[in-house]
């Protein structure tokens, strides 16, 4: 039968035991991408701890560990644009947390995703406001990329006072009341008609200027013509044209007879 270990044997292990425990929870590994926040006893220390090994009080010490990479998430907002109109959108977001605000972080934020909804989400909202108030809703359609870039400066700015920056932002989706999408496409409409009617008018146009330039061409044509039908050309076309008979009878009422010249008959 197998001997039972004595009591001080266990205590022994016991106390081996916890001190393991206690020896590997006095160490932190921070990785690179990552920055750390000591809490002892509930209470953020300062100094943010970057990547590396750091030593932290056993049992009542905590370290909170931060992603310093990109993230991204795709935040939606609405506005009124100057002109009334209801505009939303949706917006993707790629921004990382400043090492050197950490501590503030964890101390007025907490986790990443307290971040995202009490800070990034309602900036957002608010930046685009200010983009949107600036120009109408038809602004806001030929003129996107400003309506970007004063969105971009808005939120950086008002961001950048959490320890959040901003890397870029892109609008996924620019949506318009329905009010509106109807008008713009009456309008669209309008529109197409009004240059099919110009381009009848004009094809109608050029088709009469053309029809004048053919009338003044031949009528140019026949001014030359008549130019050049003289009388001697007249005579000479009339020679060409005679068979070499004269005529029988001279024209009027008394109609005298003329001699037949045919050879071989002579008659009055």
């Amino acid at each position: 039968m197998k001997e039972q270990p004595s009591i001080p044997t266990l205590i022994v292990l016991s106390l081996v035991g916890l001190l393991t425990i206690i020896g590997l929870n006095s160490f932190i590994i921070i990785n690179p991408g990552e920055a750390g926040v000591l809490s002892i006893l509930g209470k953020a220390r300062d100094g943010v701890l970057l990547e590396g090994v750091h030593v932290k009080p056993p049992l009542i010490a905590k370290v909170d560990v931060y992603d310093l990479t990109v993230q991204k998430f795709e935040v939606p907002a609405q506005s009124s644009t100057k002109d009334l109109q209801q505009l939303s959108a949706s917006f993707a977001i790629n921004f990382r947390l400043d090492p050197i605000e950490v501590v503030t972080i964890r101390r007025t934020q907490g986790t990443l995703q307290n971040i995202v909804s009490k800070i990034i989400a309602p900036q957002t909202q608010e930046s685009f406001k200010v983009a949107a108030a600036r120009r109408t809703v038809e602004e806001a359609i030929t003129k996107r990329e400003e309506l970007k870039q004063d969105f971009d400066e808005a939120l950086g700015m008002r961001l950048n006072r959490y320890g959040i920056i901003v890397l870029d932002t892109s609008v996924v989706d620019l949506n318009f009341s329905i009010e509106f999408s109807r008008a713009v496409e009456e309008k669209q409409i309008a529109e197409q008609r009004a240059q099919r009617a110009v381009y009848v008018a004009r094809e109608a146009e050029q088709e009469a200027e053309a029809t004048i330039n053919r009338a003044k061409g031949q009528a140019e044509a026949q001014r030359l013509l008549r130019e050049t039908l003289t009388s001697e050309l007249l005579q000479k076309q009339a020679i060409e044209k005679w068979d070499g008979k004269f005529p029988q009878v001279l024209g009027g009422n008394g109609a005298v007879p003329f001699l037949n010249l045919e050879p071989g008959v002579l008659t009055k």
